[in-house]
């Protein structure tokens, strides 16, 4: 079995935010141990860039897709871009979709048949789907439990209807630094979620976790996530490091074995 070591299952690295130090913060990382990163497309274009970050350093997954705020916007067009950036072999998952009906930036129809054809590209080409789900439970839930693809539920801070909707049909969930917020409130214990299932996150640059609220988030954090955790379950540091890394591997494929680099390595 490989060394195991933290994967940040969805990072906003093309983010602006990161323009400034991206470099430092892939190093921070790898000091931290926390040596994948999963990079988001949220458009066809920064899912291009997340592409392109991913192909010129090991240690660097892509996702590609269009968020539901951009749902508005899909098209045969979209689509066809879509497509082509998951058949390159540094994209691993689509995404990221879903629906938010929290913010409605797009209409909540549009949000729903951009969903269901990026689920159903992720059925078609083998590739699980990354998903955001805000206020959208019984939506959500009703489209997933048709769903062929595997799918990755991101952030996951949703209540007992999608849960377990998502149980049904074997999704993973991915927790972020909100399980650390004081305001964490859930309907399940995270020891509902069975050890092959779960991931860590940081949805970087957004939601800090507790030591570092008030801050850019950035993948070394991610830590913070494993910890609470591992103590939400009363499992040891190691064991949420191997469980969180092979899930990740699992999920989103071989590519995830790479680690991040020195830069006078790389």
């Amino acid at each position: 079995m490989a060394r195991p070591y933290l994967v940040d299952a969805h990072c906003h690295l093309v983010d602006v935010a990161f323009d400034p130090d991206r470099a430092a913060v892939l190093e921070r990382a790898r000091q931290a141990a926390v040596h994948h990163v999963v990079v988001i497309g949220t458009t066809p274009e920064d899912s291009t860039l997340a592409a392109a970050l991913a192909r010129e350093r090991a240690g660097l997954s892509a996702t590609a897709g269009l968020h539901p705020h951009e749902a508005a916007s899909w098209s045969a067009d979209t689509a066809a871009r879509l497509k082509e950036l998951l058949g390159q072999p540094e994209v691993v998952a689509v995404g990221e979709t879903g629906l938010d009906y929290h913010y409605d930036h797009s209409p909540r129809a549009a949000q729903q048949r951009a969903f269901e054809a990026q689920l159903a590209l992720g059925a078609e080409l083998g590739k699980p789907v990354v998903v955001h789900a805000r206020e959208a439970d019984a939506d959500m839930a009703a489209m997933l439990a048709g769903t062929g693809a595997t799918v990755v539920l991101h952030s996951f801070s949703s209540g007992a209807t999608l849960f377990e909707a998502g149980m049904r049909i074997g999704a993973y969930f991915s927790f972020s630094g909100m399980i650390t917020f004081k305001s964490w409130v859930s309907p399940f214990h995270l020891s509902d979620v069975p050890s092959d299932r779960l991931l860590v996150e940081t949805d970087a640059p957004y939601l800090a976790p507790v030591p570092h609220r008030g801050r850019r988030n950035e993948p070394a954090f991610v830590r913070a996530v494993a910890e609470a955790l591992g103590r939400a379950l009363g499992a040891s540091p190691v064991d949420i490091t191997q469980w969180t890394t092979d899930n990740a591997r699992r999920v989103f494929g071989a590519r995830l074995a790479t680690t991040l680099l020195r830069q006078e390595d790389a």
